[in-house]
């Protein structure tokens, strides 16, 4: 396959977990208004979940790309790691390899008003969950688990 093919495709599946992410907040808000228990502000189209499942499936994609079976990947269900600082943790994604951890990811958004705040809380979570990882790695919290 060409590499301008490949990054024309890479392009459209990209544009659709855009598309994706901008009609399931869409659809979310309408929802929250139409039950009348909407939240404040934009949270209202932040809060039922599921707007980043677009670009899941785009990393699915790409991970089977790479030559990963889709048996190794879970999603939705099992996609839970010991933590050091909390007990568990639960990703977006996971890839786990002949009991092996191959990636461990987490989709987050970053939109709104108030980007600034917005950007130090994700920053802070993206740290945080890095840091929780790597420390149960480092702390053997891995060795007796699938």
């Amino acid at each position: 396959m060409g590499q301008n093919r490949v990054l024309d495709e890479l392009t459209q599946k990209t544009k659709r977990a855009v598309a994706h992410y901008w009609g399931t907040r869409s659809a979310q808000r309408r929802k929250q208004e139409q039950s009348g228990k909407a939240d404040q502000g934009f949270r209202s189209a932040v809060t039922g979940g599921a707007q980043m499942d677009g670009f899941i499936d785009l990393f699915m994609g790409l991970i089977m790309q790479a030559g990963i079976s889709e048996r190794y990947i879970f999603r939705k269900k099992a996609v839970e790691l010991p933590g050091f600082f909390r007990p568990t943790k639960e990703w977006d994604l996971l890839v786990v390899k002949e009991q092996t951890l191959v990636a461990a990811i987490e989709a987050k958004s970053q939109v709104g008003p108030s980007f600034g705040n917005n950007f130090n809380n994700r920053t802070e979570e993206a740290i945080g969950s890095a840091l929780d990882l790597w420390t149960a790695f480092r702390e053997n919290a891995y060795l007796q688990s699938p």
